[in-house]
């Protein structure tokens, strides 16, 4: 017996929900407008469902789902052509948006993507055989461990608010000499696992140190703080990294480089 299912996701308005699927290669094979709103996109073996409610607010959904490919890179580099070519651009932040391909410690490379509806679909490809699907633990290392935090709860999560906790923190304790307790103090790391533990005089890797500034770059403009994520992504640029190292940190400069890019376009 064959089975499939079928996500029915919300949004207080059709034609921007189905414009963006639209833009994205997906076929819109049914629409409604009365009694009520409803639609349905398809792209090849995935189907959503959307349906209009309006009193609905996009900027407060929790409602998504997931999507398993074989392809997540050119999944990704096709719906950011198809968005340019709709938007103009590629949108980073608000609604809709787009996020960075990343490898997360759950097994899987994926990116997330939120509608004009406020739906986050996630697309996903298992990259890992031996992953049971949870996440790894964080490193011990203290800087390696804020990244990784600081990662699950900005594109995972979607938690920016605890992501720039546990980021400034390894900021301000990297200038400081000292090892990095990852935001004990207000909870954040409680939920994440950390034990606290600070360790005196380490200093992050001149490839860690641009990472967690691209990542706080990134984070900066998808709260609105665009001067903020130019200043970052400067601090990150000026980071010495020799060609191995800059060889290993290619995928973040991309993105560094893309969301610059964008900033220019906005002009904050």
């Amino acid at each position: 017996m064959r089975e499939k299912t079928i996500p029915l996701l919300p949004c207080q308005t059709i034609q921007p929900v189905i414009d963006f699927y639209s833009a994205l290669g997906f076929e819109v094979t049914f629409l409604q407008k009365s009694p009520y709103a409803y639609a349905v996109v398809e792209r090849g073996d995935v189907e959503l469902q959307f349906f209009g409610m309006k009193k609905y607010d996009p900027t407060e959904s929790f409602s998504g789902c997931y999507v398993l490919t074989d392809d997540v890179d050119g999944t990704h580099s096709a719906f950011r052509a198809g968005l340019k070519a709709a938007y103009g651009r590629i949108p980073t932040r608000g609604l809709p948006r787009i996020g960075p391909v990343k490898d997360m410690s759950y097994g899987v490379r994926q990116f997330l993507m939120t509608d004009p509806g406020g739906n986050t679909i996630r697309i996903g490809q298992p990259n890992d055989a031996e992953s049971d699907g949870h996440h790894q633990p964080p490193p011990k290392e203290p800087y390696a461990r804020a990244l990784h935090l600081a990662m699950v709860f900005a594109d995972s999560k979607q938690d920016l608010g605890a992501s720039v906790k546990i980021l400034d923190r390894a900021l301000r304790d990297a200038e400081a000499g000292d090892g990095v307790d990852s935001g004990v103090s207000d909870g954040v790391s409680k939920e994440a696992g950390d034990d606290g533990i600070r360790k005196e005089g380490a200093s992050p890797t001149a490839v860690q140190l641009y990472r967690i500034l691209v990542l706080r770059g990134d984070v900066a403009q998808r709260l609105g703080g665009l001067e903020e994520a130019r200043g970052f992504f400067g601090r990150a640029a000026a980071v010495e990294l020799t060609q191995d190292e800059r060889t290993e940190v290619s995928e973040d400069a991309g993105r560094a480089a893309e969301l610059l890019e964008s900033l220019g376009d906005r002009n904050g």
